[in-house]
């Protein structure tokens, strides 16, 4: 069905299985790149629309919104260094072929991380990219230059490492900076690609590595960066008890302590992991309104411990959603990650206590809140353009009877169709414009080229 009209074009998809909004129904509205209304049960458009797509089959949500991710990773999944072990070891055993990170490598696994991303349901992608040996300085260009060609949302964060083994960190001198070149660099690709106006196709924040591998100084010149270009910041906090004793040991004083003392206690910060810490930190990390990207899968991988999601939205603070590096997800499927959001957070508070509903908030409204964007993560009129549906056809599904709940319980891992800004980027479970195999052949053969076991 087509009903014409002037202006700009509307499209109705109409009458879904279900729908993650309140009296929408009858489906929504998308006009541009924004959703314009939504349709009751059983209703109509309030004007007329140039076209109809029929959703009787889809399931729709909002689009998921990754919060910590670390792409070029996806070169080095279950590599042998590495398999079975907790962070810090894993860390030390990676950096040994990290250092081979080539401009062409990392242009792929920009690629491939965002379109696995995308299938999955991602609509807004944001990374944690930390690593700049010789040769990858224009890291945060390449991987803007590939969401803007595959039409994907993206939250670049320009991450950092300062401190190598001879200044008392964990990495080694070749995968280093020293301040002065990150926080020029920062202030480059923030000049050349932070856009801060709702809408926005592609956001960049600044992200300080951790405690254990940059200097104070660099956290604090970054902290009045992020001021003065109204970005966000993020970095890794609270991921493990190492990282506690590490702290304790170098700066005589807790990760959350530390934190306040480099003026990052703001509702700008978000952290990814935010595992250890006490009931009083939960509390001032809550007041102060720093969010916190909760990652199930690469925390149950690396035995780091359990995000405690509840106490820190009852406190105040944004919680999202990240399926973190592929090396310690070995994944970049965010779907899959907001089913074991489900299953840790049950474990750990109980089945009454986490619902389904829960976890795809923290996917979405969430963790768009972590970011500071109140125009994408819910389906409602004003919002961007972003979705995600999928169908319930393979045998997983079969006998499901709440298409909400089976989402989530029944293990969808791969959207039929993904909108991003009102267009359509997934269409038949394929990326629009893009070969999949090839890319899996060409990723596949450089990674075993360049980090095959030594």
């Amino acid at each position: 069905m087509n009903e014409h009209t002037g202006g700009a074009r509307r499209l109705w998809i109409r009458n879904p299985m279900a729908i993650l909004a309140a009296e929408a129904a009858g489906g929504v509205v998308v006009e541009g790149t924004r959703l314009v209304e939504c349709v009751p049960a059983g209703g109509r458009p309030a004007a007329p629309v140039h076209e109809t797509f029929d959703a009787a089959r889809h399931v729709v949500i909002p689009g998921l919104v990754n919060t910590h991710h670390h792409f070029f990773q996806t070169l080095t999944r279950a590599h042998p260094l590495a398999i079975n072990k907790p962070l810090f070891p894993w860390l030390q055993a990676l950096y040994t072929v990290w250092d081979r990170l080539t401009p062409e490598a990392f242009r792929l696994a920009t690629r491939l991380a965002y379109t696995e991303l995308l299938l999955s349901g991602c609509t807004t992608a944001g990374d944690h990219h930390y690593l700049f040996p010789k040769g990858l300085e224009a890291a945060v260009d390449i991987q803007v230059e590939e969401a803007r060609a595959l039409g994907i949302r993206a939250f670049v964060t320009r991450g950092s490492m300062s401190l190598s083994v001879r200044d008392g960190g964990l990495p080694p001198d070749a995968l280093v900076q020293d301040d002065d070149t990150i926080l020029a660099d920062s202030e480059r690709v923030l000049s050349l690609f932070h856009d801060p106006a709702p809408g926005a196709m592609v956001q960049i924040g600044l992200a300080p590595c951790s405690p254990f591998n940059v200097t104070k100084r660099l956290m604090r010149e970054s902290a009045a960066l992020a001021e003065r270009h109204d970005c966000r910041l993020h970095t890794h906090l609270g991921e493990t008890l190492d990282e506690d004793a590490y702290c304790l040991a170098t700066f005589g004083q807790r990760p959350v302590d530390y934190l306040e003392e480099v003026g990052w206690m703001k509702a700008r910060t978000w952290l990814a992991h935010g595992i250890h810490f006490t009931d009083d930190e939960v509390a001032r990390l809550g007041r102060a309104g720093v969010g916190v990207c909760h990652c199930p899968t690469s925390n149950m991988t690396l035995a780091s411990g359990q995000c405690r999601t509840c106490e820190l939205e009852a406190a105040g603070s944004p919680v999202g959603l990240g399926v973190d590096g592929s090396a310690s997800n070995d994944s970049s499927n965010l779907m899959e990650g907001v089913r074991h959001a489900l299953m840790l957070n049950r474990l750990t508070y109980g089945a009454e206590r986490v619902t389904h509903l829960d976890a795809l908030r923290w996917a979405t409204e969430g963790s768009a809140a972590c970011l500071g964007r109140s125009d994408i993560g819910r389906i409602e009129a004003g919002r961007e353009a972003d979705l995600a549906l999928f169908t319930l056809d393979e045998l997983r599904f079969s006998g499901a009877h709440d298409p909400l709940a089976a989402l989530v319980l029944c293990g969808a891992h791969r959207a039929d169709r993904v909108m991003v800004a009102g267009q359509w980027r997934v269409i038949d479970g394929h990326p629009v414009g893009l070969d999949t195999r090839r890319l899996r052949e060409e990723h596949t053969q450089l990674a075993r080229h360049l980090f095959g076991a030594v």
